[in-house]
């Protein structure tokens, strides 16, 4: 049987090995932000809220490194590289199709969901071995994730409407 300080050691090591992800998850994040910020020329404030969530992912890595090093842990530079060349592979495939900017900003929605998924699991672990710093480092994270799911959630519809009208124009580019 184990005892609680074993579990706890356990439930600990899961929490770094989450905080792990989660960085690298930051690094996936900023990768395919800065490439679609950088692909997009006809929707302003859409490229606008990207390069403010760029700010915030930025931060963001930063808080989880922090957490990890009150564990004296650093996060893990092989994941991360996973992650970058997951994001350059996204970005590459969206380049590929007519509708990149519905595309993109489709596949951003599904993937701030993705950050609040992670974010909520955090949490949970960390109020599991009494970690409050690293709690509230991530709801204060959750918070920016769930504003830009949202944003992007209640942008969607206008987003496809400009792309629809602007394709239909002619000798005008729609894509990005």
């Amino acid at each position: 049987m184990q005892s609680a300080q074993t579990g706890n050691d356990v439930r600990i090591e899961r929490l770094i090995e989450w905080l792990r992800d989660a960085h690298a998850m930051e690094a996936q994040a900023e990768t395919m932000l800065n490439k679609q910020a950088s692909r997009i020329e006809h929707y302003p404030q859409l490229k606008a809220r990207i390069e403010q969530h760029i700010t915030e992912t930025q931060n963001q890595s930063k808080l989880i490194e922090g957490c990890l090093q009150r564990y004296d842990k650093s996060y893990s530079g092989f994941k991360d590289l996973g992650g970058k060349m997951m994001a350059m592979g996204q970005a590459m495939g969206g380049m590929m199709v007519n509708d990149e900017i519905v595309k993109g900003a489709q596949m951003g929605y599904v993937f701030e969901n993705l950050e609040i998924a992670s974010y909520e699991i955090l949490i949970a672990a960390a109020e599991a071995v009494g970690d409050s710093q690293t709690a509230d480092v991530c709801k204060s994270i959750l918070k920016e994730e769930e504003a830009m799911a949202e944003w992007m959630r209640s942008h969607l519809a206008e987003l496809t409407q400009a792309y629809l009208t602007r394709s239909e124009a002619p000798n005008t580019e729609a894509k990005r």
